[in-house]
């Protein structure tokens, strides 16, 4: 554990409603003798995209509660306008459609699945592994990576970062390191660039910066895979507390890589409030359940900007984060203001969750509940999600 876990609550309607954030989607909760729940989510019977997406992320968070064995779901729904009739949705429906369009064959959707049967090795010198992610591009999920892992290191824990942003790396630059080449142990595994007290990888360590990455799918699975499973994490007599993965934007290869061929014990996702990018969480956090990946929460960025009146100024939107967070019934797990200390400990390569102040008390937050969620799944098996036609 990383810090001392809050006080246990007794399994109850309450503390599953607010476990889920109380959403206005939960109509009820049932609780039977063992620990098995079912919850009874309300959505529209026209919208099963979004009524899937609510019921995957409730089960899983539900599921990571102490105390929980079990978790079901009941979907019902109003009839669409001009109807009089309640309709029930069938608990695992997953509608396949394109939305606007042609309809993929099952061959071609079949590609992408994970094996649900395969199981994934552990990686020696490594502990945990959570994912940093966002299906958005701009969004700070490096800032994020970053500021996470150097609060982690402050704390005194061993901690990784892996750089999985093939197309754009900016790690290096912002650990203050961009000149810095790994070299190799006498087992031919690449030893992770030390900066800040933090171990980390990046393809930008191993490319000439101005050459431009034109790689296809099979090389940038196999560059990650490589710089996860052949790299000198921690040691395994001395491993890694927490190695954190920056991903680049949207659920492509990479998200699919470390899905599936890398021991993820979770992710969070990364996102600013404005709508253009709220839309794309929604697809983050299917394919994270999709692929048994519990989702810790929610981080918003460029909540706000604080002009030297102490006036703010919600310059990307106000609430997108909480809104998305209820939706999807996972925390909102911090609000990151626009701060110039930030921008600045990005270009200087000196995070700014280094620092004594404010900014650097705020990551520490961010730290102490991130390390809480993975300490509350490690008394929980991983959720067991279905697919059915």
């Amino acid at each position: 554990m990383f810090w001392d876990k809050k006080e246990r609550k007794p399994l109850s309607d309450a503390t599953i409603r607010t476990a889920l954030g109380s959403p206005e989607w939960l109509s009820g909760v049932r609780i039977a003798d063992g620990g098995q729940v079912t919850l009874i989510i309300e959505t529209r019977a026209d919208d099963l995209e979004r009524a899937e997406t609510i019921r995957i992320e409730a089960e899983a968070r539900t599921s990571a509660i102490d105390g929980v064995t079990e978790v079901r779901s009941v979907l019902t729904a109003e009839a669409p306008q001009g109807s009089s009739s309640t309709q029930a949705i069938p608990t695992h429906a997953s509608p396949r459609r394109v939305k606007k369009g042609a309809r993929l064959s099952d061959e071609a959707l079949s590609q992408g699945q994970p094996d649900q049967a395969s199981q994934i090795a552990p990686i020696p010198g490594i502990s945990r592994i959570l994912v940093v992610a966002s299906a958005k591009g701009g969004v700070g999920k490096s800032t994020v990576s970053v500021n996470l892992a150097a609060s982690f290191a402050k704390q005194g824990l061993r901690v990784g970062l892996l750089d999985a942003d093939i197309y754009g790396p900016s790690i290096p630059t912002m650990l203050g390191v961009p000149d810095a080449s790994p070299e190799s142990n006498a087992d031919q595994k690449l030893i992770p660039v030390q900066a800040h007290g933090i171990e980390t990888l990046s393809i930008g360590y191993l490319t000439d910066p101005d050459a431009p990455m034109i790689w296809r799918g099979p090389i940038v699975q196999s560059a990650i895979t490589q710089m996860v499973n052949d790299a000198a994490w921690g040691a395994p007599e001395n491993p890694l507390d927490l190695l954190i993965i920056d991903t680049p934007p949207g659920t492509g290869e990479a998200q699919l890589t470390l899905a599936q061929r890398v021991p993820v014990d979770a992710a969070i996702i990364v996102t600013t409030p404005q709508e253009v990018a709220l839309a794309d969480v929604r697809r983050g956090a299917a394919m994270f359940a999709k692929t048994h990946v519990p989702v810790l929460g929610i981080v918003e960025t460029m909540s706000w900007f604080e002009d030297p009146s102490g006036t703010k100024h919600y310059l990307m939107g106000q609430g997108g984060g909480t809104e998305i967070a209820r939706a999807l019934g996972l925390p909102l797990i911090a609000q990151i203001p626009m701060l110039q200390d930030i921008r600045e400990g990005g270009d200087q390569g000196r995070p700014a969750a280094l620092g004594t102040g404010s900014v650097a008390e705020m990551f520490t937050g961010v730290a102490r509940e991130v390390a809480l969620s993975l300490d509350a799944l490690q008394t929980k098996p991983a959720p067991q999600i279905i697919f059915e036609d």
